[in-house]
């Protein structure tokens, strides 16, 4: 099981200095267009091959454009034992900074 989160609690953690891990699902052209600063890109069509650079002692919150794929890897996430929170509406929805 996973929940989830919106964009504007990501921006707040993100405003208030904590140590956010967000992981980008989305292909790396939809990443290189613009992105959440700090976020890593693992596309949800190998994150099953890329779990190993994921800590799993922390909680990651999953991002993709609408919040389709990132529900999609949350589930692969979460049922390999990480702790995850989908971010709802996805990049479509976000309106914080972008690199």
């Amino acid at each position: 099981m996973y929940g989830t989160i919106t964009p504007e609690e990501v921006e707040r953690l993100i405003n208030g200095k904590k140590d956010v891990s967000i992981i980008d699902v989305r292909e790396p052209i939809e990443y290189a267009g613009g992105h959440i600063p700090g976020a890593k890109n693992i596309s949800v069509n190998i994150i099953q091959f890329r779990m190993d650079e994921i800590d799993k002692t922390r909680e990651h919150i999953i991002v993709c454009q609408s919040g389709s794929r990132s529900g999609v890897a949350s589930a692969i996430l979460a049922a390999n034992g990480f702790k995850v929170k989908n971010m709802s509406g996805g990049m479509m929805n976000w309106t914080g900074s972008m690199e």
